[in-house]
């Protein structure tokens, strides 16, 4: 009789730890109905691992939503910090390097530096590199103020033209947009300057033309609009199909009108930014990061109108070119996207 009640017991015990799982795990299902192999981090694996946001420029988008993450993961249980960079160029450097652990970049840049083609031309592929997930689309933008005669992309030809700091990813974007318009920096005198500086430059008359690539509403395109008559050049026709149609990661867009003083939509291009996520993290702690980001997602959507609009679980993976990192590729499979 003792017998029958100690296997009992023992019986009762094992269906209840099967039942509750151990803490910080996260097994989710695959798509088969499997349980997935990979399980996140014990609360306590959590507070030992120190997690830096890879962001931008403090008076970029980038900047507070890389932020938004920091917090978000810290909410979760991490040691975070969100560390102020150039950007997408910066970002891939640092990544490589293991000098951050999550960062935000610009798909086509992205994808140069993992091919060694474009503005990586020459240099050894950075096969490293990582995706972690989507995130919001970056519309390039092309912005004039009325007295230069500016109106269409050919019309730079001649003219001083902010094309962001060099091998950064607007400079990458100006450079393979006017290539696709048959236009290359002997046609123009380039400025090699983030856009905000670009802009000062523009309404002191040094600038005529400044390509600006952001989520929308950019702050700093607003504050044109409002002090001057500023005009968006459309990014349209014959040279915006050769680009789609050479580089996948782009895709055909309008900025809706009244975004900035655009009484009427205005045709241009877009690419998705992403996050990157070092190769050499665990399967476990890459899956953990993403169940900490989507649990605190409102953090995340609170920090501006693009990421509020555009980063969420359903939107999935698709747009992804770059290779997911295993513990991200478990994670989406186990929530019903897979690659």
């Amino acid at each position: 009789m003792k017998k029958a009640i100690a296997l009992l017991l023992m019986l009762c015990m094992l269906l209840s730890l099967a039942a509750c799982g151990g803490s910080g795990s996260s097994t989710g299902k695959t798509e088969s109905g499997q349980a997935s192999e990979i399980k996140g981090l014990t609360d306590e694996e959590r507070k030992n691992e120190f997690i830096t946001v890879g962001t931008g420029p403090t008076s970029g988008i980038y900047f507070p939503i890389g932020g938004a993450f920091a917090t978000a993961l810290k909410d979760y249980g991490y040691q975070t910090s969100a560390e102020a960079t150039n950007a997408t160029g910066q970002n891939i450097q640092n990544i490589l390097k293991g000098d951050c652990e999550i960062a935000i970049a610009m798909q086509d840049a992205v994808m140069q530096a993992y091919t060694g083609t474009g503005a990586y031309e020459g240099k050894e592929p950075a096969t490293d590199l990582r995706a972690l997930m989507r995130l919001w689309p970056n519309y390039v933008q092309l912005v004039t103020t009325a007295n230069t005669g500016i109106k269409s992309v050919s019309d730079l030809r001649g003219k001083r033209v902010g094309v962001g700091a060099s091998n950064s990813g607007v400079e990458i974007n100006a450079r393979m947009i006017l290539a696709a318009y048959g236009i290359t920096y002997d046609d123009i005198t380039p400025d090699y300057l983030a856009y905000g500086e670009a802009i000062d430059n523009m309404k002191n008359g040094q600038c005529d033309a400044v390509f600006v690539t952001s989520g929308l509403p950019n702050a700093t395109v607003m504050e044109l609009g409002v002090q001057y008559d500023m005009v968006i050049v459309p990014i349209d026709g014959e040279g915006r199909d050769k680009l789609v149609s050479e580089y996948p990661y782009y895709a055909k867009s309008v900025i809706p009108a009244n975004t900035y003083n655009n009484k009427e939509d205005v045709e241009g291009v877009f690419v998705y930014n992403i996050m990157l996520v070092r190769k050499d993290l665990s399967d476990k702690m890459v899956y953990d990061i993403l169940e900490g980001v989507f649990k605190n997602i409102s953090t995340i959507k609170a920090s501006h109108n693009a990421a509020d609009k555009n980063i969420d679980i359903s939107f999935g993976i698709s747009d992804i070119q770059l290779p997911l990192h295993p513990g991200a590729e478990q994670f989406w499979k186990d929530n019903g996207y897979g690659k």
